[in-house]
C-alpha cells in the first residue's frame, strides 16, 4: 500500500507542477491586460486574471467584459471551460509560471512619470513567486525600468534566497476599438534580462502572437514602446499647428492634407483634432522627455509637440466661441463625443476635458452627449432636445446625432473631419 501511495503523490506532484507551466498571472484586467487573458485562453493557457479594482473584479467575476474590444461571452466561456479565472488576491501567482504586469503608468501633476502603481504591484507579488517564475512587464515606462526598478524590488523582496527569477519585457500594443489589429496578429517585442529569460519570454509570446520580435535588451524594448507613441505625438502636433496656421490664411487644411497625401511616398495622413487623449499619446512621450532630462539633456522637439497638443482645446474654444459671439447672450454648447477617441467609452486623458473647462471658464453653459459614455467626470449627458447656440463634434463616435442637429440649424464645428457634407457644418 506505501509504495501505491508515494506513486499517487508524485503522480500528483507531476499533474501540478504540469498545471503550473501551462499557467499565466496577468496583473491588471483592463484594456491591456484583459485582451492578453483572453488571446492566453484561446493560445491554450490557463489564466489567473488578477485585479484589485472592486468594480472591475465583480464585473468580470459576473461574466461582464469592462472593455470593449473583450466580448463578455469570450469571458464567460473561457470560466466555464476552467482556463479563466478572477482573483484579488496576489498570492495567487505562486500557482503560475508567467507573470505578466498590465498596470497603468500615468503622469502625476508635474507631468513626470508616476510608476507608484507600477512599484506596489512589483512589491505585491515579489514574496509569492516560485523559483524559475518568468516575469514580463507590459506596463510603458522610460528606458531602464526592469533593469533598474523593477528588478532591484524583486530582488530586495523575494521570499528565499534561492528564489531565481526571469525578467523580461514586452510592451503593450494594444490600439482599442481597432477591428484590424489585435493581440494575435500585432508583432511583439520582446526584451530580457539575460538570454534565458528573453528565450522564455519569446516562447511564451510566441504561444499568443503571430510574430515576436527579439531586441537584445529591455531598453531597446521599452525606447522603441516610447518612440512609437511619440512619432504620434510630434506627427499630431504639426498638423494641429499647421491647421492654425492656415486657418489664420483662409487655406483649408483638409485639402492641403488630401494633397500631400497623393504622394506616394515619404508621407503619412495625420488629421486634425481637439487634441491627443488616452493612455499612451499624451502619457508615453513624457516619459521620454523626463528619462532626457534625466540624463542631462533635452528632447525639445517632445516638450514643443506636447505644448502643442496641450494647447490645442482651447484653440478649439476660440473657434466654437467664434460661431457663437454676438448671435446669443445664452451661450449655450453641445459638445458631441467625449471619449478620447471613436469607438471607445474610455475618457482618460480625454482633451475634451479642456475644452469644455475652457468653454465654461469664458461664461458659456456646456452640455454633452456620447453613445457609449454613460457618465463623464460625475456629469450626465442632455438630452437630444437640449436646447444650444452651437455644437462641436470632438469625437466621431458612432451613432452621435449629427444630422439631427444639422437639420435643426445649429452651427457645427467638426473637429474630426468626418461630418463635411452636411448643412451648416465647418471643418476645424
Amino acid at each position: 500500500m506505501m509504495p501505491r501511495r508515494r506513486k499517487q503523490q508524485s503522480k500528483d506532484k507531476v499533474s501540478l507542477m504540469s498545471l503550473r507551466e501551462r499557467t499565466i498571472a496577468i496583473i491588471g484586467q483592463g484594456y491591456v491586460g484583459l485582451p492578453l487573458a483572453m488571446a492566453a485562453v484561446k493560445a491554450g493557457w490557463n489564466v489567473i486574471g488578477i485585479e484589485n479594482s472592486p468594480t472591475k473584479f465583480a464585473g468580470i467575476s459576473s461574466g461582464i467584459s469592462p472593455v470593449e474590444d473583450v466580448p463578455s461571452s469570450d469571458i464567460q466561456d473561457a470560466m466555464s471551460k476552467g482556463q479563466y479565472r478572477i482573483s484579488n488576491s496576489v498570492s495567487d501567482v505562486r500557482e503560475a509560471s508567467v507573470v505578466t504586469i498590465c498596470v497603468p503608468t500615468p503622469l502625476d501633476a508635474q507631468r513626470s512619470p508616476d510608476l507608484s502603481i507600477l512599484e506596489q504591484a512589483v512589491l505585491d507579488i515579489a514574496p509569492h513567486l516560485v523559483s524559475g517564475t518568468l516575469v514580463i512587464n507590459e506596463s510603458t515606462s522610460f528606458p531602464g525600468t526592469l533593469r533598474d526598478f523593477i528588478y532591484p524590488r524583486i530582488m530586495e523582496n523575494r521570499s528565499g534566497e534561492d528564489i531565481k527569477v526571469h525578467l523580461a519585457v514586452a510592451p503593450e500594443r494594444v490600439n482599442p476599438g481597432d477591428v484590424r489589429w489585435h493581440q494575435k496578429n500585432t508583432p511583439r517585442l520582446v526584451g530580457g534580462l539575460g538570454e534565458e529569460a528573453t528565450d522564455l519570454a519569446v516562447n511564451f509570446y510566441s504561444s499568443v502572437c503571430d510574430e515576436v520580435v527579439r531586441v537584445s535588451s529591455p531598453e531597446v524594448a521599452e525606447t522603441a514602446k516610447l518612440l512609437e507613441n511619440t512619432f504620434r505625438l510630434v506627427n499630431i502636433a504639426l498638423v494641429n499647428q499647421l491647421t492654425q496656421l492656415c486657418a489664420d490664411q483662409d487655406i483649408n487644411v483638409h485639402e492641403v492634407i488630401d494633397a500631400a497625401s497623393t504622394k506616394p511616398y515619404g508621407f503619412m495622413r495625420f488629421t486634425p483634432s481637439v487634441g491627443v487623449g488616452g493612455h499612451c499619446i499624451p502619457v508615453d512621450p513624457m516619459y521620454l522627455s523626463w528619462w532626457a532630462e534625466k540624463n542631462g539633456t533635452r528632447a525639445s522637439i517632445i516638450d514643443q509637440s506636447d505644448a502643442i497638443n496641450v494647447g490645442m482645446p482651447i484653440y478649439v474654444s476660440r473657434r466654437v466661441r467664434d460661431l457663437v459671439d454676438g448671435k446669443s447672450s445664452a451661450k449655450r454648447v453641445l459638445i458631441m463625443g467625449v471619449a478620447y477617441k471613436p469607438g471607445v467609452k474610455d475618457v482618460r486623458e480625454t482633451p475634451v476635458t479642456a475644452l469644455r473647462d475652457d468653454l465654461i471658464s469664458n461664461g458659456y453653459e456646456v452640455g454633452w452627449i456620447d453613445p457609449l459614455v454613460a457618465d463623464w467626470e460625475g456629469s450626465s449627458p442632455v438630452d437630444l432636445s437640449w436646447e444650444c447656440d452651437v455644437a462641436v463634434i470632438a469625437t466621431a463616435q458612432p451613432g452621435l446625432p449629427v444630422e439631427n442637429i444639422s437639420a435643426r440649424g445649429i452651427p457645427i464645428l467638426d473637429c474630426t473631419g468626418v461630418f463635411k457634407d452636411l448643412a451648416n457644418v465647418v471643418r476645424l
